[in-house]
């Protein structure tokens, strides 16, 4: 069978991360379920399997990849036939026969929608964080992860209201490391730490525990693209309308929820 590509766009928050896991819910288990009602393979994971990346749980989706041998009417319409609405193909292609979507991949961005009015938030300073942060550095300090931590960052970050757009690209990312990265820029951004601080972090000496920083909250997290230049995906145009009604509702539903907590947190006496 050919090796084929599909762009994965899902709402990570009811899943306990991307990763199969046993006896939770991930998006891996999830995809790998569908695959197995279509009979596209059996056993532990289908042959030639990848994807781009392993995101935390909570943490969403736009372009999140996976790559498989797979026959060739799978199309992310056929996919999605098997699938939730919170999970959704809207494009694929065919691939190499020695593709493989970790390895492959020569980019990644995250986005993060951190709520920041300007009356808490400087965004000066937050783009001297950003500016501070950007480059290549060990970032061992921002990350479990205890090798492989040298990265080169590009981050910036866009005023949009009461929050600001922080986007953060690089050829791969440590765990944790831009929920923690989103953590440092507010904490400078609001005036609790001071800019020094980042080349502290940044520095060769592990930080103490009481000097450690926090990921922020998974929520407002989201893969959004992932670049493979050897590569063109074609969209499915009936999945891809079918998509955007699917997180249509899925937004409705988080707005309507977001105005029952409003009632309820205004209306305490």
């Amino acid at each position: 069978m050919p090796r084929r590509a599909f762009r994965i766009a899902y709402d990570g928050t009811p899943f306990s991360g991307f990763q199969r896991q046993p006896d939770v819910r991930t998006v891996e288990g999830t995809i790998f379920d569908a695959l197995g009602a279509l009979e596209v393979f059996e056993g532990e994971k289908p042959p030639g399997y990848a994807a781009a990346g392993r995101t935390d749980a909570g943490v969403s989706a736009l372009a999140q990849t996976v790559a498989l041998d797979a026959p060739e009417w799978l199309t992310p319409r056929a996919l999605n036939s098997r699938l939730p609405e919170t999970v959704r193909s809207w494009a694929a292609c065919d691939t190499p026969a020695d593709f493989h979507a970790t390895h492959h991949a020569s980019e990644r961005t995250y986005t993060y929608h951190l709520y920041a009015p300007p009356a808490r938030v400087d965004d000066e300073r937050a783009e001297a964080a950003l500016e501070a942060l950007s480059g290549r550095h060990d970032v061992h300090n921002l990350t479990p992860d205890d090798w492989n931590t040298d990265r080169t960052l590009e981050l910036e970050a866009t005023r949009d209201g009461a929050y600001l757009v922080l986007t953060a690209r690089a050829g791969g990312f440590c765990r944790e490391l831009v929920r923690r990265l989103v953590s440092l820029v507010e904490a400078v951004a609001t005036g609790d730490t001071p800019l020094e601080k980042i080349d502290r972090v940044l520095a060769a000496d592990p930080l103490p525990g009481h000097e450690g920083i926090a990921p922020a909250p998974p929520e407002p997290l989201v893969l959004t693209r992932v670049a493979y230049p050897d590569l063109s995906f074609e969209t499915d145009p009936d999945a891809l309308e079918r998509a955007r009604e699917c997180f249509e509702r899925q937004r409705i539903a988080h707005t309507t929820g977001a105005r029952v907590a409003r009632t309820i947190g205004t209306g305490l006496e």
